[in-house]
């Protein structure tokens, strides 16, 4: 992996001590690059072994807390509004007995994740606080949403949205329901597979995956980049 791939700049950043957790000083490019290496699949005893290749003893569980606190960088509140959104749910394991419903929704067209949470249940409740989150957080009034059962076409005119039954271009949340679940099955054990621990995790990939993972459909640059470049943030 290459530090290019990673989106982060590794020289002339100020300190971030209070992400430090044992209390000394990390230069915040070191941390950054700790994160997004985590984040695009590195383990925690990677990232530390990255971490003492600069010359920088941390342990995991530093580590870990960087990670949690990753996503406090980046701003979430986008100004742009979105014309499509694609939104569905995927049942997840987080340990052996225990299953949660992961919800997420992204831009059909700038692949930005506007929203990612887990629910113990699935259904339409579920489905209309997800939406309503969104509401609340982000500008999707306008959007036209796109889905994958009546039961959202329900759950979207409860909620004063708009939306109709898509099986192609929805089909950009399918993949991110196996970018995260991939990534969930190799760290579920990192956040000791609670709920609370993973919503956590998913806010902080969720920041790496808008503000530093390319796509090759957006000429390998991240969402936010994309937007940035288009001058519509």
């Amino acid at each position: 992996m290459l530090f290019e791939d990673l989106h982060v700049e590794v020289t002339g950043s100020s300190d971030v001590p209070f992400l430090d957790s044992d209390r000394t000083r990390t230069p915040v490019w070191l941390i950054r690059l700790a994160c997004a290496a985590h984040a695009a699949a590195a383990s925690l005893a990677e990232c530390r072994d990255l971490c003492e290749w600069f010359g920088v003893s941390r342990t995991r569980a530093t580590i870990q807390h960087w990670y949690q606190s990753y996503a406090g960088y980046y701003e979430q509140d986008f100004t742009v509004e979105p014309e499509r959104i694609a939104v569905d749910e995927k049942q997840v394991q987080l340990e052996e007995e225990q299953t949660a419903w992961l919800y997420a929704a992204i831009d059909v067209d700038s692949k930005v994740v506007r929203g990612a949470r887990l629910s113990r249940h699935r259904g339409r409740d579920p489905a209309e606080t997800f939406l309503e989150e969104l509401k609340e957080k982000h500008r999707v009034a306008d959007a036209e949403f796109l889905v994958d059962g009546m039961g959202y076409l329900t759950a979207l005119a409860r909620t004063d949205l708009t939306g109709h039954l898509d099986y192609s271009d929805r089909n950009i949340v399918e993949k991110l329901f196996q970018t995260y679940t991939m990534r969930i099955e190799r760290f579920h054990e990192t956040w000791n597979a609670n709920q609370a621990g993973a919503e956590r995790w998913l806010t902080a990939y969720t920041a790496y995956y808008n503000h530093h993972r390319s796509h090759q459909v957006l000429e390998n640059q991240s969402p936010i980049e994309t937007l940035k470049r288009d001058g519509s943030i």
